[in-house]
């Protein structure tokens, strides 16, 4: 047995009953309780992990809220969440070459995988029999984790930030610009405007860009994420100085204030929701040929736009998942390099999380939410602990 976090349909439903069905008054932190979890027997490719550190993720704020599907219900009435983390191997299967006890890996959120390598399902999520890393201790395939490049000049929790988030925006990125590049080749335009909006894929896909030396803005309400960006020659635009887009009129100055800083083109590139009034406003501010790229259901799973106004303009857009195992290794080889993740200045305690999913869901945070778990670490990790 061990000590880990779930998700159970009576916390959902007693919570929602609380607040009398109004989502925008969940208290997330009163959904996710820490439980007890039997961990799976290990086969002969298996791995058991103690975990040292995770991160706070949105699809765990999807759980707790039941907004886009009840997935706790559809998992048999409880899940244990958490989809992406660093841990340390305590254990292997006979069969297991990779990896050996003492070893320092991460965590990835791939389930099931397609023929081309693409998850069908998500780990820790809607992946039958899944359990997830938001637990002291776990038993995984070894295909389910890969190194951490423990050198690559992070510390630890920036480390933790990255294993769903920079296959993600990895992801992202090769298909915004393989899109583009399909309408545009690089030889008519070689330098791209590339925006995005808020999060910590965002703020990855941007620094992606940016390596590959394209201009690079990020809009967002918080001082602290655009001065940690503005750092790395990103350029900030401020999204309260328009109100987050709540009337027409906001949206028509953030498009003049877009013109202004591209010199009348535009956004080439833009990642977002592809919901919400930031839809609105990113699909107003794009560049003709523009691609806009989503990778998550924030506020809702339906999606309207005028595609009159797509087609003349030759807006492309673009829902996204997850990366294939090939990419997440590509991914993490970018740690340090390129992904330098901003960090929300308190390391939660292990059993901080829920006040850390219900901080993130109010959206307060400086940074990516991380949360430590092991209290002792081993040598290799303590070296990064800042």
């Amino acid at each position: 047995m061990t000590r880990a976090y779930s998700i159970s349909v009576e916390d959902v439903a007693a919570e929602r009953e609380r607040v009398d069905q109004d989502l925008s008054q969940v208290d997330v932190s009163r959904v996710i309780k820490l439980d007890e979890l039997e961990l799976a027997e290990m086969g002969a490719s298996d791995v058991r992990l103690r975990i040292l550190a995770v991160s706070a993720e949105h699809n765990v704020d999807h759980a707790a809220l039941a907004d886009t599907v009840n997935i706790a219900e559809l998992r048999g009435g409880k899940i244990y969440p958490g989809n992406s983390a660093v841990g340390e191997v305590i254990a292997v299967g006979s069969e297991v070459t990779r990896f050996k006890p003492g070893e320092i890996v991460l965590t990835h959120c791939n389930g099931a995988p397609d023929r081309f390598g693409f998850p069908k399902v998500i780990w820790a999520y809607d992946k039958p029999d899944s359990t997830g890393w938001y637990g002291e201790e776990a038993v995984v395939g070894d295909w389910q984790i890969v190194p951490a490049p423990l050198d690559c000049g992070l510390n630890l929790w920036e480390i933790a930030a990255l294993p769903l988030r920079a296959p993600t925006a990895y992801h992202l990125w090769r298909r915004a610009d393989g899109i583009f590049r399909v309408k545009v080749p690089e030889e008519r335009l070689g330098t791209l405007n590339v925006m995005g909006f808020g999060g910590g894929v965002s703020e990855l896909f941007l620094m992606l860009a940016k390596a590959r030396g394209h201009n690079a803005f990020f809009c967002s309400g918080s001082a602290e994420r655009r001065d940690a960006l503005e750092a790395q020659g990103i350029a900030p635009i401020d999204q309260k100085a328009f109100n987050r887009f709540a009337s027409r009129d906001d949206s028509k100055a953030f498009v003049k204030e877009v013109r202004g800083l591209t010199g009348g083109e535009g956004m080439h590139i833009v990642c977002d929701m592809l919901r919400g009034p930031l839809f609105n406003a990113g699909f107003a501010a794009c560049a003709r040929e523009g691609v806009i790229v989503s990778a998550g259901w924030q506020l809702t799973r339906d999606v309207e736009y005028n595609s009159a106004a797509a087609s003349i303009k030759q807006i492309t857009l673009d829902h996204t998942h997850y990366e294939t195992l090939e990419g997440v290794e590509a991914a993490t080889e970018l740690y340090g390099s390129v992904f330098k993740p901003t960090i929300h200045s308190e390391i939660y305690a292990f059993e901080d999380l829920p006040r850390a999913m219900a901080e993130m869901h109010a959206n307060t945070q400086t940074g990516i939410p991380i949360i430590r778990v092991a209290k002792e670490m081993p040598d290799a990790a303590a070296a990064l602990v800042p």
